[in-house]
């Protein structure tokens, strides 16, 4: 059977190994498994949404609606916005999925940083559009510049992950602005800001609140998720803001009920419960001093984080070899091989979690 030739040389996304694995393998009871692997909640979920889900689990059986108004109009609110200019997908790669699907072709190029979120690629690849990365891992703008005023003909979507999935890393509002204020309106400018409450915390210069990016840009599209700090990964719902001719465009491609009963109702109660998030986010930067203090000691470099995990590069030990290792105990860490780092990426968990998981980290180096 022949299939799509955009398919020949696309890897799959290798995403975080679930507890079941370990469970499995390795004999392990499934609640001494410490998973600190895809930045997910360690609070879990808020007890808001646990408990409005169980009320409808009765429902399962029935399609949402699907024009998630309930839902658009709580973001509108939230962000000072018209209901008009959001998108709900499944998860905020879903809405990625969407932008390259609208804008990028065989005849046409992504901009990315050296290293970020996998999907970008691997959707661009789908249509056959070419990747163009910075030789810089993380988010150098002038490097951007340079790129993008070479392939300014090839160039239709510019992805900038703020702050960035795998690394950390993050770039003030200012400097965003400045640099897609030099950006054709014809090229849309994606800002993945799916960890940006983290980073707002951390420093207001991060903050970029997509009421003022669309308003300021016509051809800037806002993603964002409910994965994270507020805890519903399992319930895969994400959401695009934008100008509502972009987002009228976007939503040709969306399939009718692509986010569940369930989903709906959990993402519209979290947004009830922002003190599960605000806990959420205050655990993650007290707790993340741990494992900066643990770098340190061992002189490992680590990059400054503005998100709910931190990245650690080894020197002459092997990342994959650390990951292993950990996995036979009952713990999971993001080994970065995969994007040809020699680093892991560690999920900030609860105080006990990353206490154990140092411990471990320290027998293996001393």
């Amino acid at each position: 059977m022949k299939f799509n030739k955009n398919l020949q040389n696309l890897k799959n996304y290798e995403a975080g190994k679930p507890i079941e694995l370990v469970v499995r393998e390795y004999g392990i009871n499934e609640k001494d498994v410490i998973k600190l692997a895809s930045n997910e909640n360690p609070f879990g979920t808020s007890e808001v949404v646990s408990k409005g889900i169980a009320e409808i689990s009765n429902k399962a059986h029935l399609y949402p609606d699907d024009s998630y108004f309930e839902l658009k109009d709580a973001l509108a609110k939230k962000y000072n916005i018209d209901v008009k200019n959001i998108l709900i997908g499944q998860g905020s790669d879903q809405v990625i999925e969407y932008c390259v699907h609208a804008k990028a072709n065989e005849n046409s190029a992504i901009l990315t940083a050296g290293v970020t979120f996998a999907m970008y690629e691997i959707y661009a690849k789908q249509v056959g559009a070419k990747v163009i990365k910075t030789t810089s891992q993380t988010h150098d703008l002038n490097e951007f510049k340079e790129l993008y005023n070479k392939h300014k003909d090839e160039i239709s979507i510019i992805f900038l992950c703020m702050p960035n999935n795998p690394l950390g890393e993050c770039i003030s509002k200012d400097e965003i602005y400045d640099f897609i204020a030099t950006i054709d309106k014809d090229v849309m400018v994606v800002v993945d800001a799916a960890y940006m409450d983290f980073a707002s915390y951390k420093d207001t210069k991060m903050q970029i609140q997509p009421d003022d990016l669309i308003k300021n840009f016509q051809n800037a599209i806002f993603t964002a998720t409910f994965s994270k700090s507020y805890g519903l990964g399992g319930m895969r719902v994400g959401y695009a803001i934008a100008n509502s001719s972009v987002i009228s465009e976007l939503a040709k491609l969306r399939a009718p009920f692509n986010i569940t009963t369930l989903s709906l109702k959990a993402a519209i109660l979290a947004l009830s419960d922002e003190s599960f998030v605000s806990k959420t986010i205050k655990n993650n930067f007290k707790e993340m001093i741990k494992y900066e203090n643990f770098a340190k000691e061992f002189g490992l470099e680590y990059i400054n984080s503005y998100t709910n995990f931190i990245t650690i590069k080894f020197n002459k030990e092997n990342s994959s070899q650390i990951c292993q290792n950990l996995l036979k105990k009952g713990i999971i860490l993001r080994d970065l091989k995969s994007y040809g780092l020699n680093a892991i990426r560690i999920t900030i968990g609860k105080s006990e979690q990353n206490d154990k998981v140092i411990d471990e980290l320290r027998e293996i180096l001393k």
